[in-house]
């Protein structure tokens, strides 16, 4: 299964929403009553969507030395399904007091008041790269840090690029060149370009144009513009001439597995990409560049997490000093090196690519990334916008965006 991507999650997600929804609807998430803070010794319950055994030793290990330090104690459980784990957690009025919030679900648990917006409380908060805490930013307040986060580059099989008699001089900077240089592959009997069918890949190619599904403050829908129509119809050209294909097309579960089979010579994923070729496709050589820029510059997508805090927690004041432990930047590179995420804070960028030079182009993305959709109750909506881009090739890109627009309005309209 692709990495960063919500199917499993997604139906979850649902339920958990719902109970959310029913709970909001009563006494709240943060009546005083529940949330009275202890100011003793705190015994703090963290609850984690953890990567594999490396993350949860990692967390673990620093949350010790926190506890140790601090005097306080600290329990770090790896969620089975965090998204259904916490939504039950929270509906039920028995949160942990420190749980991963994944930015594709933050607005649903911000819109009911189930998070503490502590953000603006973090001393250094401007170390923290902009596009991402515009990703956990609600009603204007910054509510969680970001624990780290991955962006989307260009892929390029340098053999089978050599194979195609292409140079340098013929890597894409801009969508003409891309156009360009995957026509040459294409002539030689090979795909170009390996893309995946969701909003999570395609959803680059509208910030490459200026557009975005949604309205910086997450209030209103946008898809339905000059801008994204243009970038829809430059997909679709890609896809119907057969200079870029879905994984399903090429026999695979996900374009970076399209990309180390060698069924494509280009592919657009993230930094996640590059464990998966390590443990896959050893042999496979490859280099990243920048995503092409499109009419509106260069765009890419992000990625990302953060520590958010129950608002029913009895231990805030603890919690917050915990998670400034957590995104300190020797932290946060130390997780870099156990784990291979990116830090989220700009002030060890140069430490973090001294270190993974090949991540670069990753780190470099932060400053023209865009978020994911940052409203509530989106989860149709998006599943719904992800079944028409997967058949875009043979469909109509202004009703794809329509109807995102139609069923958006709706969903934040709702009560």
């Amino acid at each position: 299964m692709a990495p960063r991507t919500l199917t499993r999650a997604a139906v979850a997600g649902l339920a958990a929403v719902a109970l959310l929804g029913s709970a909001a609807c009563g006494s709240g998430f943060d009546d005083s009553g529940d949330a009275a803070q202890s100011s003793g010794p705190a015994n703090l319950q963290i609850l984690i969507g953890s990567s594999g055994d490396a993350e949860t030793k990692a967390v673990q290990d620093a949350a010790a030395k926190w506890a140790s330090s601090s005097g306080n104690s600290a329990t770090v459980t790896p969620a089975q399904d965090l998204t259904q784990q916490l939504g039950q957690s929270l509906a039920g009025g028995t949160p942990p007091d420190v749980f991963y919030v994944d930015a594709a679900r933050f607005a649903d648990y911000a819109s009911v008041g189930a998070l503490e917006p502590y953000g603006d409380k973090l001393a250094d908060k401007g170390d923290f790269y902009e596009s991402l805490r515009m990703t956990f930013s609600y009603d204007g307040k910054l509510y969680c840090a970001p624990k780290d986060f991955s962006t989307l580059a260009l892929q390029i099989n340098t053999d089978l690029w050599a194979k195609a008699g292409l140079t340098d001089a013929d890597v894409p900077t801009t969508w003409d060149q891309l156009t360009t240089t995957a026509q040459k592959i294409k002539a030689k009997g090979q795909v170009a370009l390996a893309l995946g069918d969701t909003r999570d890949r395609i959803g680059a190619f509208l910030v490459q144009n200026g557009g975005w599904l949604m309205s910086e403050d997450g209030k209103q829908p946008t898809a339905d513009s000059a801008k994204n129509l243009a970038a829809l119809e430059y997909v679709k050209t890609l896809l119907t001439s057969g200079l870029a294909k879905y994984p399903k097309q090429l026999d695979s579960g996900w374009s970076g597995e399209a990309f180390g089979k060698g069924k494509a010579v280009m592919t657009i994923e993230g930094n996640w990409i590059k464990g998966a070729m390590q443990n896959d496709f050893p042999n496979v050589k490859y280099k990243v560049v920048p995503l092409p820029a499109g009419p509106g510059g260069q765009g890419t997508l992000s990625f990302t997490q953060c520590w958010g805090i129950a608002a029913k927690s009895k231990y805030k004041d603890q919690a917050i000093k915990f998670v400034e432990a957590m995104t300190a930047g020797e932290q946060q590179l130390t997780f870099a090196k156990a784990v291979g995420v990116m830090p989220s804070r700009q002030s060890v960028r140069d430490q973090y690519t001294a270190a993974n030079p090949g991540d670069k182009v990753f780190i470099d993305g932060a400053a023209y990334a865009q978020g994911p959709v940052n409203a509530p109750k989106m989860d149709s909506v998006l599943k719904d916008l992800d079944t028409g881009l997967q058949g875009l090739a043979n469909g109509d890109p202004k009703t794809v965006l329509q109807n995102f627009d139609k069923n958006a309005k709706a969903a934040l309209g709702g009560s």
